[in-house]
């Protein structure tokens, strides 16, 4: 996958960089703030090679990369000056929900990665300890659980640098305001009163005696706080000696107030926070892991999973362990894999059957998007039976009220982080937990998923397996260009050659002139004019892409002769091309043609000829 190529057409089509206020990204998914969503293009992005597919919701821009995310945002931050952006003042017009739904996975997006590692360091050192590899009197033990906790106990200063980003304030101040909270003296200063009756103050304002090591709601309302804060320092500031005055006062008003009322006030919130969950456990401890295990995959495919991870830290933070968020995620992510691997299991397409089988296998271990967007929501039936399994495993974690106690990404990998209490039994159910979500799913997997020819069997046409095309509506497709064929397999791009936009043939030009292969409609021309998109009257959809990378020449040397939504027949004249020109930029004109709704028939078969001419049948469609 060329990245920086993929980058550029993602950015230019949420808009440009002057569109975007911020960007992150999590395992997945490019996040996005856009100043206007209307001028995003997501139909072009949805079609972009390398991008599975696009939400807008709770607030954010979501483009679903897939495992190489990282390697897309790390382009897209080098050739975009976002960080810039994200300091403009736009009018948000949002609804409330959206805001702070967009506003917790800001936040806690940027730190998953610090998080995830402590929470597998965890894991490896409950495994370690269980086995007695280890032992919790050694200095190894006590160097690496440090390490582990550092992430967790520090969290305050982690989650003041992403809050400050979101709040458009200076992210160093706010790291000062989580040092204030997690500073060695006044530790100290809190655990000598408390063991002496004593009260703190500053100034005769009261200090409230309360511990922010692993806290998430103080800091983020002191950071909110400070965002206020730090303007009107700045405007009262006076020029000559802003450099100085505008920190300070920053510094010292915010450090005041969140020691005095923010802190204090996130300090109550997440107590009964805390409180209320276990109330909930007390009379229903099975209810919210049933409902999470059930209806995540919902929540991942708006985005907002990350909204629920707050609380499940809280929860860690203010009981020591979690019994809602994290067991119910468990459940639901292995379930996904399960329904993917149940169609790799029955399903008899090869290409189906490769896909579900690494899709099944990575969401097991955690990550589901691969699973969810290209099997199980594609799918349908899937999607289903991983709800159903998901919602069985989570009643059963429920029931048990099985603990994590480090977090991490939820899937197989990271059941080591329910090794904790007093004996190995909540380990135990959590692993029980998994295999039930994994077995409901894949058993409920195998009995709803049918693939298109276990359709024709169930409609007892027997006759096909005789003779298929009398049965078949047999659908034909013209060549859109004269030229030489290339058998598809022999394209210099993986993306084609691997058939992963779907089967077809690839045509080496002899004459700069696209026309309709069949008669129908434009569904869509880029931008660029290098590629475009068509679908018949008989339902095949069809993408005709002129040349390898010619999206970079931004429409230089291609003139079109359509635009969306016009009506054309076999010969219409699409696009035409300026060969010399092109070959002149350096690149080549090899022109895939590719059946992109492939999965909805049974067979893609290209005409075996050396050469053709436009008009001429080159595909038939089974």
């Amino acid at each position: 996958m060329n990245y920086e190529n993929l980058a550029k057409e993602i950015l230019k089509n949420v808009g440009g960089q002057e569109n975007v206020s911020n960007l992150t990204h999590c395992a997945t998914r490019l996040r996005f703030n856009l100043k206007d969503v209307s001028k995003a293009n997501t139909e072009t992005i949805k079609k972009t090679k390398g991008v599975m597919g696009v939400v807008d919701k709770g607030g954010q821009y979501q483009v679903i990369i897939g495992n190489d995310v990282n390697h897309v945002y790390k382009e897209i931050m080098k050739i975009a000056n976002i960080e810039g952006n994200s300091e403009s003042k736009e009018v948000d017009d949002r609804k409330t929900v959206a805001k702070v739904i967009d506003t917790i996975t800001g936040i806690f997006t940027p730190i998953l990665p610090a998080i995830t590692a402590a929470g597998m360091m965890k894991a490896v050192l409950a495994l370690l300890t269980a086995f007695k590899l280890i032992s919790t009197d050694s200095q190894s033990y006590q160097i690496f659980n440090f390490m582990a906790d550092a992430a967790f106990y520090f969290l305050p200063i982690f989650l003041a640098n992403s809050a400050a980003k979101k709040f458009k304030c200076n992210p160093y101040l706010a790291m000062m305001l989580g040092g204030i909270l997690l500073h060695p003296t006044f530790v100290a200063m809190v655990n000598t009163a408390k063991e002496t009756g004593e009260s703190l103050s500053i100034f005769g304002l009261p200090i409230t005696l309360a511990s922010y090591s692993s806290s998430v709601l103080p800091i983020i309302l002191g950071v909110w706080f400070m965002s206020y804060v730090e303007p009107i320092a700045d405007k009262i500031s006076p020029k000559a000696i802003k450099f100085f005055t505008k920190p300070l006062i920053t510094a010292v008003v915010s450090g005041i107030v969140i020691l005095v009322v923010i802190g204090p006030i996130g300090y109550i919130v997440s107590d009964k926070v805390g409180l209320g969950i276990k109330t909930l456990e007390s009379y229903a401890s099975w209810l919210v892991p049933t409902l999470l295990g059930g209806l995540t995959p919902l929540l991942v495919m708006t985005g907002t999973h990350y909204g629920l991870i707050p609380i499940g830290i809280n929860n860690r933070m203010t009981m020591g362990y979690d019994t809602i968020i994290y067991p119910g995620m468990l459940a639901s992510n292995v379930s996904q894999g399960g329904a993917a691997l149940a169609v790799a299991i029955k399903s008899k397409n090869k290409e189906i059957k490769q896909l579900a089988s690494s899709a099944g296998i990575t969401a097991v271990c955690g990550i589901t998007e691969p699973a969810l967007y290209g099997v199980n929501l594609r799918f349908k039936t899937p999607l289903y039976a991983s709800m159903i399994g998901g919602a069985v495993g989570g009643l059963f974690l429920g029931l048990f009220r099985v603990s994590n106690y480090s977090g991490g990404s939820p899937g197989f990998l990271t059941l080591p982080s329910y090794i904790g209490g007093e004996s190995m039994m909540n380990f135990v159910y959590a692993c029980i937990g998994a295999v039930i979500s994994v077995v409901v799913a894949f058993v409920a997997g195998l009995i709803l998923y049918k693939d298109k020819v276990e359709a024709i069997e169930d409609e007892n046409l027997e006759e096909v397996a005789v003779d298929k095309a009398p049965l078949m509506n047999k659908i034909t497709i013209s060549s859109p260009l004269k030229g030489e064929v290339v058998p598809l397999t022999e394209v210099k791009d993986e993306t084609f050659a691997s058939e992963m936009m779907g089967k077809g043939i690839a045509i080496n030009p002899t004459e700069g002139k696209v026309v309709s292969p069949i008669n129908g409609t434009v569904q869509m021309i880029f931008k660029t004019k290098h590629a475009i998109g068509l679908k018949s009257e008989d339902g095949a959809e069809i993408l005709i892409h002129i040349g390898m990378d010619t999206v970079q020449l931004d429409g230089k040397y291609f003139t079109a002769h359509v635009k969306d939504g016009d009506k054309v027949k076999v010969g219409d004249t699409l696009v035409e091309f300026d060969m010399d020109a092109i070959k002149k930029e350096g690149y080549e004109l090899v022109t895939p043609v590719i059946i992109t709704n492939t999965m909805d028939y049974l067979e893609i078969v290209p005409k075996e000829i050396k050469s053709v001419n436009a008009g001429e049948d080159i595909i038939t469609i089974l």
